[in-house]
């Protein structure tokens, strides 16, 4: 407690730089950390990609018969957009 400095008034009303303040709380995870955090991102973009395509495909007939708004394009966009979200979430973990 003796050694602490405390901080003037004029330091205390000054903002923190906003680019230091993320540098330091930036921690460097380890390898096998980033292996398997993007592993399950890049899997779930996988499985959400292939199953979702295979269970639209069984459901094609009701689809277009419901006359719905949204038709097999827009359901395969979502799909698709599902799964490129969760594969750069998987590379955002390997590489950043």
């Amino acid at each position: 407690m003796a050694g602490d400095k405390v901080p003037s008034i004029h330091q205390l009303e000054k903002p923190e730089n906003v680019h230091e303040m993320l540098r330091k709380d930036r921690q460097e995870d380890c390898l096998s950390c980033k292996v398997v955090g993007s592993g399950a991102f890049l899997g779930l973009a996988g499985y959400s990609y292939f199953s979702g395509m295979s269970q639209l495909e069984r459901q094609r007939k009701a689809i277009l018969q419901s006359k719905s708004m949204f038709g097999m394009r827009s359901r395969k966009a979502g799909i698709v957009g599902i799964s490129l979200g969760l594969a750069y979430m998987g590379f955002w973990r390997a590489f950043f």
